[in-house]
């Protein structure tokens, strides 16, 4: 018998079995596909930490002193979702605000391959201050890779006031292993017309994801003369911040 034949019997016996590899391929497709029809709708995750101090685009917001943070956020797979975040604050006696709850309603996706977006309407509410501290700000976050970002935010109630703000910050993160990443940060508060100058902030942080849902995070911020001038040296200036946080 030829070679020829052989290679032809070798090929007809092949045939049933690339006939059900690839019935087998087909079934494993509609499987994923059916997984991914079935994956829920909508979302929930939270996170919880404690912090040595609450520091907000550069100044602290309890006055050096720690408190406890919690979130919430509920996403649909559309990209839409809402959360809500609350942390302890300590501003000046006379406004008697103690905490501080944020509510954000808004989009995130990818908008390219390398490329994602967020957009979102943010509210800052006080509910134990005796004065109107209450505001809201449209916020805008370009990703690459997930790795480095522009964001831009806008107010025309900047930190309660009745007066116009915007905030932009670039930053960068660092991944050195799964369970070691670096991120640095630079913004700039245009606040001229609320406090007749602006300031500069910076950061940099190492976060330390040393056992799942748990990761350290400790920070060193700074700020320029503007800040401390328009918030005062105990509230701007340089400080460290170290924080205990879990995701879940």
């Amino acid at each position: 018998m030829s070679s020829s034949h052989h290679l032809f019997r070798r090929r007809e016996a092949a045939a049933p079995l690339l006939l059900a590899a690839c019935a087998g391929l087909g079934l494993l497709a509609l499987g994923a596909d059916a997984r991914a029809e079935q994956a829920p709708a909508f979302t929930l995750s939270g996170s919880a930490a404690l912090t040595s101090d609450y520091v907000w685009r550069g100044s602290s917001q309890t006055q050096g002193d720690p408190t406890a943070q919690v979130g919430v956020k509920a996403a649909h797979r559309s990209g839409f979702y809402a959360s809500a975040w609350g942390s302890g604050v300590e501003f000046a006696p006379d406004t008697h605000a103690s905490s501080e709850l944020d509510f954000t309603v808004g989009w995130a996706g990818k908008i390219a391959p390398d490329w994602a977006l967020d957009l979102n309407v943010l509210h800052y509410r006080y509910p134990s201050t005796t004065v109107d501290l209450n505001w809201t700000e449209l916020n805008g976050t370009v990703t690459y890779r997930d790795n480095y970002w522009l964001s831009l935010a806008y107010s025309n109630e900047a930190l309660g006031s009745q007066d116009r703000g915007i905030y932009s910050q670039v930053g960068a993160r660092f991944p050195v292993s799964d369970a070691l990443r670096f991120e640095a940060a630079v913004g700039h508060y245009f606040l001229d017309d609320v406090y007749g100058r602006s300031y500069s902030h910076g950061q940099l942080s190492a976060i330390w994801a040393f056992q799942s849902p748990f990761e350290l995070r400790l920070t060193a911020h700074g700020t320029d003369r503007d800040a401390e001038r328009i918030f005062g040296d105990s509230l701007a200036g340089s400080r460290i911040e170290a924080a205990l946080q879990a995701s879940f």
